[in-house]
């Protein structure tokens, strides 16, 4: 009997008669995994919770794309309207203050020499009735030298028709695609300009009339301003609005124009004479900060989807909980922890949020590369012009991609996913398996 006691008690010490306990398992062992596994699996009696974590998924995946579309349309809105906006106007524009500005040619060369200033153009700008073959419009006709149009990044590369060369000498002027279109002119028709500054006569100031051809059409790509702009040369400029031997401003261009503030400064100190200065952003406050305003409330409205995703979460896990009570309650007498219980709830209830929002991910960054296309195919679905230009001002839908801003909305729902499964895990964990077990 002895001998027996003897080698039992040598067997119960020996490694493979140890038995590990569930409650000693580490911190998201594959145990849990495999039950959050199970968990989110479909079975005949779990179909309804199943059917709420695939909602749940599906709010997630489109709260997260839709985000990355809308923003990245917002963003690219932004980034044309301002470079098409600064294309065409200079980023300052310098007026005289006392007396004419007739040293026009030496003040646009002191200029260009300010450090950060890269082009300086001396114009005449006024107001006219502009007719074709197919009634007028009022247009905004600009007086330039033929160098410094050539230099003007939205005109001088987006000639489709015609040509700059010999324009000084041309007497001729260049005009938008949309304004040839809708007066119905082409290359060397003629354009009847009109402007109520004429002639001085004994009974008043008559209108000037007079016709000029068309010698080069441009497209800048924003319809509103293809067809309210018409340039011709500097010096016929002057005859017609009465300006000889002077131009109305000067517009500068900078390296940096969210820097205008302090180039506003350097500006004001080297030209040497009496002027003022104000720049893109006074010009422009209104529109812009209107932007940012619309930006912003569509962001805010928008991550109520991914809040209604998440409370899709928390509603789903609940009834998770409910429906695996005995589950729990077995698991618990059998020595897991409460934070084993824990963990598994919030590894089922973050995978929805976690594989959601990979796919909102992908979904967005694809449709964002492609949406161009995708409106030419629901045009061509729909038979209907999906994308005016002649009311949105652009020719194309803009999207432009923000790295840090695709960064936080991931994040922010990965986070809010997160957030949602504490909750309804920390009352699976705090379960009481005698209670639960009761009435099983």
């Amino acid at each position: 009997m002895a001998d027996t006691q003897i080698s039992d008690a040598s067997a119960a010490k020996t490694p493979t008669s140890r038995v590990a306990l569930p409650g000693s398992t580490k911190p998201f062992s594959r145990f849990e995994w495999m039950l959050a596994r199970r968990y989110l699996g479909s079975r005949r009696k779990e179909t309804f919770i199943s059917v709420i974590s695939v909602i749940s998924f599906i709010g997630i995946m489109l709260g997260v794309m839709t985000l990355i579309i809308v923003m990245a349309v917002m963003n690219g809105f932004r980034t044309e309207l301002l470079d098409r906006i600064l294309g065409i106007n200079g980023h300052l524009i310098v007026q005289p203050v006392h007396s004419p500005l007739t040293d026009y040619d030496a003040v646009a060369k002191r200029l260009e020499g300010i450090e950060g200033v890269t082009l300086a153009l001396p114009l005449i700008e006024g107001e006219v009735l502009a007719s074709g073959g197919r009634g007028g419009n009022g247009a905004r006709v600009r007086g330039m030298r033929e160098a410094d149009l050539k230099r003007l990044p939205a005109v001088g590369t987006n000639v489709i028709e015609g040509t700059l060369d010999g324009f000084d000498e041309s007497e001729g002027v260049a005009i938008g695609v949309n304004m040839a279109t809708n007066l119905g002119l082409a290359l060397g028709d003629f354009i009847t300009l009109i402007t109520p500054d004429g002639n001085q006569t004994a009974f008043g100031v008559s209108p000037r009339v007079k016709a000029y051809p068309v010698v080069a059409i441009f497209k800048m790509g924003m319809s509103e301003y293809d067809n309210i702009f018409a340039f011709m040369p500097l010096e016929e400029a002057q005859l017609y609005f009465n300006q000889e031997g002077q131009a109305s401003v000067i517009e500068a261009f900078v390296e940096d124009p969210d820097n205008v503030v302090e180039m506003t400064r350097r500006v004001e100190e080297g030209v040497e004479r009496s002027i003022y200065v104000t720049n893109w952003q006074q010009r422009n406050t209104t529109f812009f900060q209107a932007l940012e305003v619309e930006r912003n409330v569509m962001f805010l409205i928008l991550t109520l989807i991914l809040l209604v995703a998440a409370l899709n979460i928390i509603s789903g896990l609940f009834m998770l909980v409910k429906d695996k009570g005995g589950d729990i309650a077995i698991l618990r007498t059998m020595g897991a922890t409460r934070g084993s219980v824990m963990r598994v709830f919030l590894i089922t209830g973050s995978s929805i949020g976690v594989f959601g929002t990979l796919a909102g991910f992908g979904l967005g960054i694809v449709f964002v590369q492609n949406i161009n296309s995708i409106k030419e195919f629901i045009t061509w679905i729909s038979g209907a012009n999906v994308w005016d230009p002649t009311v949105r001002f652009l020719s194309e839908i803009p999207a432009r991609l923000d790295f840090t801003e695709t960064v936080l909305v991931v994040l922010m729902a990965l986070g809010l996913s997160l957030l949602a499964t504490i909750f309804p895990a920390w009352r699976a964990a705090r379960l009481d398996p005698v209670e639960a077990l009761r009435y099983e």
